[in-house]
Formats: structure tokens, sequence, C-alpha cells
């Protein structure tokens, strides 16, 4: 089983259209779409935005479904020179920038749980290696594997952007993956982040934000239907 979680309801939709035999259940208000892609059985939900509604949504998926493994698919800022708008940046690993107790003594980032403490959350690298090779079908599309940081704040200031990005050397910032992550990390459940670049540290005007997803969402669904059907 196959989970996939959307930050957009665009992607989701398109996810969906792809599915055969879909049947739905909901869940804590947010609907869950099981069906089949190639032959291989998927799941996929619009988790909305931000880490907690990710964090619902996926311990939900993992409870209800047993998925093998989830991809986390939508958007994402840049926080580095190196990608432009349209770019794609596949996780090796996830951070949370906002997670702060420095105040006592703790590093940036770090996550205290009841047994360990860790900043970087670890994405599968089977997943993330045959996401990267997925989007070699896309013609025009620079792909670059790396950090996602994610945070609870819509991350505008080019300033800000880049002293995340030298903090945690990450690539891209966005507000779902690393909670999508963090609640496949201690279920001991495989999963990578899929981002496309919507914004990079030019000021992006000109850019139409509504289709630019709509071209994000075409990408992101390709390859997501590419990595089923290698399987």
């Amino acid at each position: 089983m196959i989970g996939v979680i959307c930050a957009m309801a665009i992607e989701a939709d398109g996810i969906k259209n792809m599915m055969r035999d879909v049947e739905k259940n909901t869940a804590a208000k947010i609907e869950f779409a099981k069906g089949k892609i190639h032959g291989k059985d998927v799941v996929v939900a619009q988790c909305g935005i931000g880490k907690v509604n990710a964090a619902i949504s996926t311990q939900i998926m993992i409870d209800m479904y047993k998925p093998d493994v989830i991809i986390n698919s939508g958007v994402a800022g840049s926080l580095s020179e190196k990608l432009t708008v349209g770019d794609i940046v596949i996780s090796d690993k996830a951070v949370q920038h906002d997670m702060d107790i420095t105040a006592l003594g703790d590093p940036l980032g770090q996550i205290s749980f009841n047994d360990e403490q860790i900043i970087y959350i670890p994405a599968d690298q089977t997943v993330s290696d045959r996401l990267f090779s997925a989007c070699q079908k896309l013609k025009n599309t620079r792909v670059i594997k790396g950090t996602v940081a994610s945070g609870d704040k819509f991350i505008s200031d080019v300033e800000e952007r880049l002293k995340i990005g030298r903090t945690f050397d990450a690539l891209a910032c966005e507000m779902e993956g690393a909670s999508v992550g963090q609640v496949c990390y201690r279920n001991s459940v495989p999963y990578s982040i899929l981002r496309s670049i919507s914004d990079d540290l030019k000021s992006n005007e000109g850019t139409d934000y509504m289709e630019f997803c709509k071209s994000a969402a075409e990408k992101s669904i390709a390859v997501i239907d590419e990595y089923i059907s290698s399987l």
C-alpha cells in the first residue's frame, strides 16, 4: 500500500482520477480515498495546511490503511540560490525549523521524544531514490535531493529564508513535510517528501501562483504515477 498526503486539492484530485475501484472513508473530517493505480493499492488524502493537520492525516492513514510507504507532495519556497520556480526537491531528510527549545539549552530544531532527541528526520533512501529517478521523466526540470525544512509559518522574507537555509543546510521550506516525516519515523513507516518550488529567492513578480500550482500539480502527479508504475 502506497500512501500519498497532498498539500493541494488539485493534486489529491489528480491522483484520485488515476485510481480504479475507489473506496472512500472519512476520519477526523478528512477524506481518504483508496484505489488501484497500475495494479498497486494506493491511498490519498488532502491534509490541509500546517504541521498539526499533516500529523493528524498521517497517523490516521497509518492506523487505518497500514501503508508500506508515505509520500508527502506539494509546493515549497526555495532556501537556496540553486533552485528556481518549477524545480523539484526530493528529501533525504526533514527538519522543523520552528521547533525552538533553545532556552533550555537544546539546539534549534531538536525534537524531544520520551526516549530520544533528534533534529533531522531521515527520509527512506530507497523511496527518495525512486522518486528522484521518476523525476527524470520530466522535461526541463531540475531535481535536487536535500533537506526540507517545515514550520507553521509562511516564510516570505528572503533574509529569513537564507538564515533557515544556512542553519539547517536546507534547500526548501514548507509547512507539512517534517510533520509527516516525524509521524512516519515514530511508526517505522518509510517516507519521503516531493516538493515543487513555487517561489525562489527573487521577487517572483509576474508569477501567477494559481497557474503555477496547476503546473506543479501536473508535475508531481506525473512523478507519483511513474514511481508507482516502476514498483
